[in-house]
């Protein structure tokens, strides 16, 4: 690896014109975020992987070895940057998450690994950081900071302490604190949580922030005071004013189910709130969504539609990310001594990528790949994840009522296109003593099964706003984040095939209709990931959301409403594997009960 010196070098000689470059870009209209302009007539010109030279005729780093190409008057825009995400819920590797993403302009990504870390602690972290760090573009990773995310309510495959965090944060690749989703720890000053940040500001880490409850008084406040540099989980106009003005970064994101976009956005087109303070992130997409419809560029084209100029949905994608993570000197802009990362564009209302260049190299064209990604392999234990007791069987799924003639029982209301949900109350009448789901109600039973340890742990509950009309069940090992089994049906008996199903193959998901199987994803690596190419994984999660909508579901991506039903950090009600959870109060309550308090 070359020294500071030699590289800085090498970029002036080029600059100067006493060295050629390895390429120029010619003719291109620069999209420079730094300034906010748009620079016609723009040549670049790059030397080992990064800008030696943009201004407006780069001829003389030009000789018969240099490879020239003319961007005809089209956008050069920063290669887009991912704030924060999770490679796991996209059920890829890392390495065909990059496939997925790359051709759509890509070129950066933040991930915390903290779906991998709930199943196998720190080594399942290991295991995505060395082959993070393979990529042909940039993806560090950050230290996930509640394995698991509310302790005392859920119970994990793997634990991480404060000081395996610190062990972490030396690592190579390493940018920051995951998450950090125990806000109720924060606002208590809880040890471990304080250990942590404290860490992470030692070692000159950024503190990623999780602050989901819709609470801005004190208990915010006192969030805002620990420590966490930014924030995604805001869902309303005030939420991000409120973050930016505690001198945190809104991130707003735009994910295959969460889609927060459209409200926040005009906290900088109509309130005029300064934009550099805003950053786009996809949190979770799915590997659907990020082959077809595309992943950062996908994000910045919704952006726009909701009014803020495209410099500024670009810049929210590139320099201000950057920024925020202490890396403007590396990536986040078009300019002298960065990474040539960039993309070239037609229309950036559009915003299709022509031409991705990643690391000085020309690596998708036309929204296919032109550069080879590394061989990943993966160790025997991190493909032996699904642990159960015993096969299930129908009767696992009870939930008794006693002898009342009607009771009343607490339902999780999912919410189209939002993490939260609603603590709804139903009175039903018990049928041979035993609460029974309800089509005409809307009404589901949702179960966590324990897979870690092969306890033989089921916790069952209710669950409304799937609008099944038929006789189905659906069952994934992807559950956020402690990620037991979880499976959502309206027949006792296809809730147990479900499960038995991903107990054989080793975890993944799966669609039971009338007894039979429709569509089944296998999920070996962690009962999160495949190992197959992402495209073939797209297809197969195309078929999973094709069968919740044969089961009646006509919700906008429900596979990734399901995965977070038994997130006991998300308000307002969840099931984990120890039981229902009301978040607002972070207490166990009873799905069934004959009196509401």
């Amino acid at each position: 690896m070359s020294s500071f010196a030699e590289t800085t070098k090498a970029l002036i000689d080029v600059a100067i014109g006493r060295k050629p470059a390895d390429l120029v870009i010619r003719h291109g209209t620069w999209v420079c975020v730094q300034s906010g302009e748009f620079v016609p007539d723009t040549d670049v010109a790059i030397k080992d992987g990064r800008v030696a030279y943009v201004g407006p005729d780069a001829s003389h780093t030009i000789t018969k070895d240099t490879v020239v190409l003319d961007a005809e008057n089209k956008y050069l825009v920063p290669g887009l940057l991912d704030a924060h995400m999770h490679v796991e819920s996209g059920m890829l590797t890392v390495t065909e998450y990059v496939r997925a993403v790359l051709p759509h302009g890509t070129t950066g990504m933040f991930a915390d690994p903290h779906e991998i870390a709930n199943v196998f602690g720190l080594k399942g972290v290991k295991l995505m950081a060395d082959e993070a760090i393979r990529q042909p573009i940039h993806v560090w990773v950050q230290v996930p900071s509640c394995v698991p995310s509310a302790p005392g309510l859920e119970t994990s495959g793997g634990e991480i302490t404060a000081e395996d965090a610190a062990k972490a944060l030396a690592w190579d690749g390493i940018i920051g604190l995951g998450e950090v989703m125990n806000y109720a720890g924060v606002a208590a000053a809880d040890p471990k949580m304080l250990a942590e940040m404290d860490a992470a500001r030692r070692a000159g880490k950024v503190i990623g922030g999780h602050y989901a409850s819709p609470d801005l008084g004190p208990a915010f406040h006192a969030y805002a005071a620990g420590g966490p540099e930014d924030d995604h989980e805001g869902t309303r106009l005030d939420d991000a004013i409120a973050r930016v003005r505690q001198g945190m970064k809104a991130m707003i994101r735009y994910s295959s189910a969460w889609q927060d976009v459209a409200a926040q956005a005009p906290a900088i087109t109509k309130l005029g709130l300064d934009a550099r303070h805003f950053i786009l992130c996809s949190d979770d997409c799915h590997a659907e969504t990020l082959v077809g419809e595309g992943h950062m560029d996908r994000i910045v084209r919704h952006a726009i539609e909701q009014g803020i100029p495209p410099m500024t949905a670009i810049q929210m994608a590139t320099l201000n990310t950057a920024e925020h993570f202490g890396l403007s000197r590396e990536i986040g802009c078009i300019a002298p001594g960065r990474w040539a990362d960039i993309l070239i564009v037609d229309d950036l209302k559009d915003f299709r990528v022509e031409l991705v260049i990643a690391r000085g190299q020309a690596a998708a064209e036309n929204g296919k790949l032109v550069i080879d990604l590394p061989q990943a392999d993966y160790p025997e234990w991190a493909l032996k994840s699904v642990h159960l007791k015993r096969p299930l069987k129908a009767g696992d799924f009870r939930l008794a009522a006693g002898d009342a003639a009607s009771v009343t029982v607490n339902v999780i209301g999912v919410i189209e296109n939002q993490a939260p949900t609603r603590h709804l109350i139903f009175d039903v009448q018990p049928e041979g003593g035993e609460i029974k789901t309800d089509l005409t109600l809307d009404l589901a039973k949702v179960a966590v099964v324990e897979r870690h340890r092969g306890a033989g742990g089921v916790q069952v509950g209710l669950v409304t706003g799937f609008g099944f009309g038929e006789r189905c069940a659906i069952a994934s090992t992807v559950a956020h984040d402690c990620h037991q089994m979880i499976v959502v049906g309206t027949d006792e008996g296809d809730m147990a095939l479900a499960v038995n199903k991903l107990a054989e193959i080793g975890g993944g998901q799966v669609v039971v209709r009338k007894g039979k199987i429709i569509g089944l994803l296998e999920l070996p690596l962690a009962g999160l990931m495949s190992t197959e190419r992402a495209d073939k994984v797209a297809q197969k999660a195309g078929a999973i959301l094709e069968g919740f909508r044969a089961c009646g579901c006509k919700i906008n991506n429900p596979n990734m409403t399901l995965s977070l039903l038994a997130l006991p950090v998300i308000p307002e009600l969840r099931l984990s594997d120890k039981g229902l959870v009301d978040v607002a109060r972070f207490t166990f309550i009873p799905v069934v009960e004959t009196a509401r308090n």
